[in-house]
């Protein structure tokens, strides 16, 4: 988030939990999408969102429903959230220091963090993957720790290559620590380090075994998977993207709310995923990050 006024978007320029399900159904129901994640910002601040969470796993056909967070809301939803149908969890977590964790994410709640965690962990979701950032600078001192304590709490940790997706735009190549510097780290400090090999190659993280402890490493910087890439952006006001880092967007809400039939929503969709980019091109010379910052898109 900016560190100053941050820029919210008026309610009434928001799609409704019943739009946002039409959409859902359609994409679903005819367009072959079978997994859905739920993402920010942050959902949880969204109000009524376990029951909206109900009728998206009442979608026939669907197959897996998930959900990222910055877990400070997680404690008093986790368990509704679990009744409601929600499978899987992914959680930012960064840091356990309460130093660094205020100056990535700008708020004083690591606590909070750690108390969605637990509560998480007491509810029983099927999986819950903790995603770190991997910055250059700061992750070095973190990742051991990180590393203990998502074994002792038995969840599967994945670093995640700093992306230029900040909001304040000042990424840098260099402030990435990449997977194979982390690489680096971990095998210094645990040794042995043993890859598993991909069972979906759209699966965006690479995973290794430390002992029985499971880590995966997103490359999206140095190794990039366009290629592979299979995901479809649904924006908080009506829009749809092909690509995180895309430039452009194609917006559908003055159409859904105008009265086009699902056929003309479908043609919208169809149309957008056919425009989709060969490749990002962070490294490219005349790559310039998106205007939307990642708290914006959708993680």
């Amino acid at each position: 988030m900016p560190e100053h006024n941050p820029a919210f978007i008026p309610k009434d320029q928001l799609l409704s939990f019943e739009e946002i399900l039409r959409v859902s159904r359609l994409l679903v129901e005819r367009c072959g999408i079978r997994d859905i994640r739920i993402t920010g910002g942050e959902p949880l601040v969204r109000k009524g969102l376990s029951k909206f969470v109900k009728l998206l796993s009442e979608i026939p056909s669907l197959q897996d429903l998930s959900l990222t967070t910055n877990g400070i809301l997680l404690r008093e939803q986790a368990g509704d959230l679990y009744r409601a149908g929600l499978k899987r969890l992914n959680i930012s977590l960064d840091t356990l220091s309460p130093e660094v964790f205020k100056k990535i994410t700008r708020r004083d709640d690591l606590n909070r963090t750690l108390d969605g965690i637990k509560a998480a962990i007491e509810v029983g979701f099927e999986s819950i993957k903790l995603n770190a950032l991997a910055i250059h600078g700061i992750t070095e001192q973190e990742v051991c720790r990180l590393v203990d304590y998502a074994s002792e709490n038995q969840l599967l940790l994945r670093f995640i290559e700093y992306m230029p997706l900040d909001s304040d735009q000042n990424w840098q190549r260099q402030d990435v620590l990449d997977g194979e510097q982390l690489l680096t780290i971990l095998k210094k400090e645990f040794g042995l380090i043993q890859a598993i090999q991909r069972d979906d190659p759209s699966q965006p993280a690479e995973e290794f075994l430390i002992g029985t402890q499971r880590i995966g490493i997103i490359r999206s910087v140095t190794h990039p998977f366009c290629g592979q890439c299979n995901r479809l952006r649904i924006t908080a006001d009506g829009a749809v993207r092909n690509c995180l880092f895309a430039k452009n967007e194609l917006s559908f809400k003055q159409e859904l709310r105008g009265g086009m039939d699902d056929d003309g929503l479908v043609q919208m969709f169809q149309a957008c995923v056919a425009a989709k980019a060969k490749g990002h091109g962070i490294e490219d010379d005349y790559f310039q990050p998106p205007i939307r910052p990642m708290y914006s898109i959708g993680g």
